[in-house]
């Protein structure tokens, strides 16, 4: 039987999902982490998800995990990423494969955005994603003026990589 606790994330999960794959991109290198980073950040969203208050959109905290998450589990390259079996409830979750065919441009850019350090991906990331700089700055933890500076000089360094 499920609780409304558990249909409440489902619903809005299911509905927020390629934030996720969004991040996973950004942040891996082939399917195999992608997944494994996928089934992370779900986790990691479901044992938080009982702290979600609603001061901001799902959306806002979904982007605000799913990057800490990210970011802690891949700034340690030699730590050991510990996961948990979620298969008892892996069942209720809709898993809707990420479409991986991107033009070639997309994929020079997501190269590149892979170059940046772990703030600069998570900047330009929400930037691409068309959030304003207020909401940048609320998910990253940064004043507006700052999330606005940072972007710009992630911006320069992406036309570098791109236009040696």
């Amino acid at each position: 039987m499920q609780t409304e606790l558990e249909a409440n994330f489902l619903t809005d999960f299911e509905q927020n999902q390629n934030i996720v794959h969004k991040v996973c991109r950004i942040y891996t290198h082939h399917k195999e982490a992608h997944n494994d980073l996928f089934q992370e950040i779900t986790i990691q969203l479901w044992k938080a998800y009982p702290k979600f208050r609603g001061d901001a959109k799902f959306s806002t905290w979904m982007y605000r995990v799913a990057l800490n998450t990210a970011i802690s589990l891949y700034r340690k390259s030699t730590r050991q990423i510990k996961t948990q079996d979620i298969s008892d409830v892996a069942y209720k979750l809709k898993s809707v494969d990420y479409d991986d065919t991107e033009e070639a441009q997309l994929k020079l850019l997501y190269k590149a955005i892979r170059r940046l350090n772990d703030i600069d991906k998570a900047l330009v990331f929400l930037y691409l994603e068309d959030k304003p700089y207020k909401e940048i700055a609320v998910t990253l933890g940064l004043s507006e003026v700052n999330a606005r500076v940072k972007m710009n000089r992630a911006k320069d360094k992406l036309k570098k990589i791109l236009n040696p």
